[in-house]
């Protein structure tokens, strides 16, 4: 089958996206081919869009839709399945076949970049290593966020951190991914959750997603308050300071200052008894940083990363998706934004300018 489809390009210069109408090949052995039904609108997209760039690109990388053909080797899924889109391999193996990249033109026969999936567009065409089966019974706008924000943030608490009951958590940054991430932290028995931010509503709103604390670092340094929060009086770190800090902070920012601001707030180690926190890079660094060495190494703290939650899709997703069923994971409350693929600009827009209190996601009415 080829159709017509209807997409977001992001031409060679300038940081507005053309709706174009664009020729779906027919899937290869290992692709599928999908009508959409919603897609997120992820931040981590800026960065793309505001780089140098010399060929025009495709984005979005989260979404859901309903399958309409497959390839000859493509065996979990088809046709008239609902389907989770997500940039992350379902189940990549050692030694397994490395996911193949759609290959798209303009009308003018220019190839177009895509880095792995596409998914501000009516339709798409993906490896079947980044579609995940979803269940009938839930919503197919909502859930479009599963693939990157809730992936990224909750699977970072459970994958990359294994946060413990009791064990306390710092989020900075409280969009959709650091939403996701307090979602996580609640479920797993965290105590306290500070989310940290520099806008009240959105602070307001991570209260109603499981936060316990709130700190505007707009109007008070987030480490001290992090560590007032977090002091521990009857055990001391090295020289005989009390312990301060929490278990674990999550930066779902990636900015210089947040990054410099995540590993100070981990909690100190217990001279001699037990180690120091851990501080998690989850959004995309767009700067250097400088890390304190003497910090981590007499306070025994770490500092790792987490790339898309370190989930496995086909693990991941169907607890997700069953955290929305029994309500410990508000997709409803958590979009708070819907526009359709002609409002794309005016998403990323609002999106920059930090205007989206939870997540917004496009829909495409036409689909559904």
């Amino acid at each position: 089958m080829t159709l017509k489809a209807r997409v977001a390009v992001l031409p060679k210069e300038g940081f507005l996206l053309d709706v174009l109408e664009l020729e779906m090949p027919a899937p290869g052995p290992h692709e599928v081919l999908i009508k959409q039904f919603a897609s997120g609108v992820c931040h981590s997209q800026l960065h793309t869009m505001h780089r140098p760039r010399t060929v025009p690109m495709v984005l979005g990388h989260e979404s859901t839709g309903e399958v309409l053909e497959v390839g000859e080797a493509v065996t979990h899924v088809a046709p008239g399945d609902r389907v989770m889109v997500t940039w992350v391999p379902r189940d990549a193996k050692p030694g397994g076949r490395y996911a193949g990249v759609p290959e798209l033109q303009l009308p003018s026969g220019d190839a177009i970049v895509c880095s792995n999936v596409f998914t501000w567009a009516d339709h798409t065409l993906a490896d079947e290593q980044y579609v995940v089966k979803l269940d009938e019974d839930v919503d197919r706008l909502t859930t479009s966020i599963i693939g990157c924000a809730v992936m990224t943030g909750a699977g970072a608490v459970e994958n990359s951190a294994n946060v413990q009951p009791g064990q306390s958590v710092a989020v900075i940054g409280v969009g959709g991914v650091g939403l996701s991430a307090i979602v996580a932290a609640k479920v797993r028995g965290a105590s306290p959750i500070i989310a940290i931010d520099l806008d009240d509503d959105k602070l307001n709103f991570a209260k109603t997603m499981g936060a316990t604390h709130v700190i505007n670092a707009a109007n008070e340094d987030p480490v001290a308050a992090v560590r007032a929060l977090t002091t521990r009086p009857d055990e001391w770190a090295f020289r005989g300071v009390p312990v301060a800090g929490a278990d674990f902070v999550f930066d779902c920012i990636g900015r210089r200052v947040t990054m410099e601001q995540a590993v100070p707030a981990v909690r100190d180690g217990f001279f001699g008894v037990a180690q120091g926190g851990t501080a998690v890079l989850v959004g995309v660094p767009t700067t250097e940083m400088t890390l304190n060495a003497t910090d981590l190494l007499m306070h025994e703290k770490r500092f790792l990363g987490s790339l898309g939650g370190s989930c496995t899709p086909d693990h991941d997703f169907p607890r997700y998706v069953d955290w929305y069923r029994t309500g410990k994971l508000d997709l409803d409350h958590m979009v708070t934004e819907r526009f359709s693929l002609d409002q794309i600009n005016e998403a990323t827009r609002a999106l920059d300018a930090g205007e989206i209190s939870g997540r917004a996601i496009l829909e495409f009415k036409e689909n559904l």
